[in-house]
């Protein structure tokens, strides 16, 4: 058998739904709105968060990093995908669908850290009120950030090393809408069990342990919130935790089903709907379920616009 890869300059085909134009058409108009909202959504997270002196708190410099990696994730998939659906054309160049595959790696890998870290951060403000701001320092946030972001590019540079190097025997065509792994891997001409190791192992660092800190997190927070008296602030806690837990669990819950299964458990279809919802939906829901569920956020947005327009008239 021919394990040659062929040229590194050979195109991919991404196949998305092609065998379903008519959902397809639709699947192009719903992803194009859901983008428009994430870019608009996560700038003004990001603003806000700079522009808004009440926001310099350490839980506001985890989101403003949250809606920066959600940007540049859904931008590192979607604009391509656009192209593919309503060009003449599903190419890809390699050069391209490697760029693709590795930054959407990278910038998943820290996204599953960087919800950790909030959740810690979360953990302390409820549960060490008093100690929070020595506790949550200026230094600890931006090496908390730092590691999740380098967590995330030594991950990616292992996966995409890795399965790049997998024998394809001239295949081309990526049944999916991006370069994403599990699609590659199935492009492999041979089964490599070392890879579904490293896989596995790779994914309880970056995706069960992550999470049994962040559940373990909101145990404790749990505990605490029962404890408190004060309507108000049992409100308040309710709020962002409650908005950061929905996230956690709509981010984890599919891309765990996606990367913990077997790649041959999951049918093509079923597994492109899952990664259409964590890949584009969720950075879409993130700013949204943050603002709507965050008093401090609209305020914030709402004395900003103000600054603005009484800048405008003087």
């Amino acid at each position: 058998m021919d394990t040659n890869n062929g040229s590194s300059t050979t195109d991919f085909i991404l196949l998305g739904f092609s065998d379903r134009p008519q959902l397809e058409r639709i699947i192009s108009g719903l992803v194009f709105i859901f983008y428009i909202v994430t870019l608009v959504g996560n700038t003004t997270i990001i603003l806000v968060s700079y522009l808004d002196a009440q926001l310099h708190t350490p839980m506001y410099f985890f989101l403003s990093n949250l809606s920066f990696l959600d940007l540049c994730y859904a931008t590192s998939i979607v604009p391509q995908m656009l192209v593919n659906l309503w060009g003449p054309t599903r190419s890809i160049t390699y050069g391209g669908c490697v760029l693709q595959f590795f930054f959407a790696l990278d910038l998943g890998s820290a996204e599953c850290l960087l919800l950790a870290v909030m959740a810690y951060d979360r953990y302390a403000a409820v549960c060490q009120p008093l100690h929070y701001t020595v506790i949550m320092h200026p230094q600890l946030c931006q090496k908390m950030v730092l590691t999740a972001w380098l967590g995330g590019l030594g991950s990616a540079l292992i996966l995409c090393s890795l399965t790049l190097k997998l024998p394809r025997c001239g295949h081309r065509e990526v049944d999916n809408f991006f370069c994403e792994m599990p699609a590659l891997i199935k492009m492999a001409c041979v089964y490599s069990k070392v890879m579904e190791i490293i896989v596995f192992a790779l994914g309880v660092v970056f995706l069960l342990v992550p999470l049994s800190l962040i559940l373990i997190s909101y145990g404790v927070i749990t505990q605490a919130v029962v404890r408190i008296k004060s309507e108000a602030r049992w409100r308040k806690v309710l709020n962002t935790c409650g908005s950061h837990l929905t996230v956690v669990t709509l981010f984890y819950g599919t891309i765990i089903y996606m990367y913990m299964k077997p790649q041959n458990s999951t049918s093509q279809d079923e597994g492109k709907f899952f990664t259409l919802f964590y890949t584009i939906i969720t950075p879409t829901l993130n700013p949204l379920i943050y603002t709507l569920r965050n008093k401090d956020v609209k305020s914030a947005v709402k004395r900003t616009l103000c600054l603005e327009k009484w800048s405008a008239k003087s």
